[in-house]
């Protein structure tokens, strides 16, 4: 069974950065589209990027399009979300799937982890 463990959450002040990590046991993220989501306080978890397996192709919500990259690191079996730029409204728990096709919003393939918590704040 595949277990995806995210990291790389924490305090940042509006307009800073995070980059969060991806990892995985029990699959290889190179044979699957994977895709990040959040989940804000209240609300419901939403997609907010993924990237294909085929050719690495990026999809991102339009809230993030231009602050969010996506990339994948096959030989560390890892997906990373490089975000800058980033705003109050992004503070949510991050998480990240393999999922059926590279779309946002597709649904997810496995269990969930525990996800990396987003804060930002000033």
């Amino acid at each position: 069974q595949a277990q995806f463990v995210e990291s790389g959450g924490g305090l940042v002040q509006p307009g800073g950065s995070l980059r969060l990590s991806c990892a995985a046991s029990g699959v290889t993220l190179e044979h699957y589209a994977i895709g990040w989501f959040r989940q804000a306080p209240g609300k419901e978890r939403e997609g907010v990027s993924c990237i294909a397996n085929s050719d690495s192709t990026a999809y991102y919500v339009d809230s993030v399009k231009g602050r969010f990259t996506v990339s994948r690191v096959n030989a560390k079996n890892t997906i990373y979300l490089q975000m800058n730029s980033l705003k109050p409204e992004d503070t949510a728990v991050y998480y990240c799937n393999a999922i059926v096709t590279s779309r946002i919003g597709v649904p997810a393939l496995s269990y969930w982890g525990q996800g990396t918590q987003v804060t930002v704040s000033s």
